[in-house]
């Protein structure tokens, strides 16, 4: 997944599902595919677009591949139903709620990056953020979890207080200093989106204008994911004369 060759990442999904039908994570596995290859085609996951503002908040309508947009929801929507199947026979199921929390997640990117639904997007965003909640109360060693609480830490941290004032999440303060400590938990912890982490360190240290902390943070990324040409390109950005 991380090196962006998603026709090889299907392949594995569709074998984990064939063998784990009743798993709610192989379809959120199969949804996160979908997200990310639409993203990158339609150039949403470089990081001129996550460190420029208005082009987040930007209205212009982007072109959604509808094939890409019904496996989108439908993958989701496979995996919430599992999750909440496994959820009503067991509310600690900490896998369940991982896919809860995985799948408002990406409910979210795709309204607010795909759609340019940002407002309409908070929904998912709350849910994502109480299941997160709930497993951390469970287990707080679930790394994967933290990845949710972070990016709202972050989220909210960056808008302005009476933003903050009317848009509530539980649990959540908008401390950047807690956002960068979630997101390295997920670093130490998480079994599932620690690069993805990564990632997103890169990109807070680009949007703080840290260049050598962005550096550092693709530098490493590249080395692990060699195929991904979308990290080479943000990493020669930087650093054109280091290869």
């Amino acid at each position: 997944m991380y090196n962006f060759d998603f026709v090889a990442a299907h392949g594995l999904i569709d074998a984990y599902v064939a063998a784990h039908e009743s798993d709610p994570m192989g379809y959120s596995a199969r949804a996160t595919a979908h997200l990310f290859s639409e993203m990158d085609r339609l150039g949403i996951l470089a990081s001129d677009f996550f460190s420029d503002d208005d082009k987040i908040a930007d209205k212009k309508k982007l072109k959604p591949d509808p094939r890409v947009r019904d496996a989108f929801y439908w993958a989701s929507t496979q995996s919430r139903e599992r999750a909440e199947k496994a959820l009503a026979a067991n509310g600690a199921d900490k896998n369940a709620l991982l896919a809860m929390a995985m799948n408002f997640g990406l409910l979210t990117d795709y309204a607010a990056f795909v759609e340019r639904r940002q407002i309409g997007s908070l929904t998912y965003a709350k849910q994502s953020q109480h299941y997160a909640v709930k497993l951390l109360k469970l287990d707080p060693d679930m790394g994967d979890a933290y990845l949710t609480t972070g990016i709202t830490e972050y989220v909210l941290g960056s808008v302005p207080f009476f933003v903050k004032w009317f848009v509530k999440f539980e649990e959540a303060k908008g401390s950047k200093e807690q956002a960068m400590r979630n997101l390295d938990m997920v670093v130490k912890k998480g079994r599932y989106f620690g690069p993805f982490a990564r990632i997103l360190m890169a990109v807070v240290a680009l949007r703080e204008k840290r260049r050598q902390d962005a550096r550092v943070w693709l530098e490493g990324l590249v080395r692990e994911f060699p195929e991904n040409k979308l990290l080479l390109k943000e990493l020669d950005k930087i650093s054109p004369k280091i290869r």
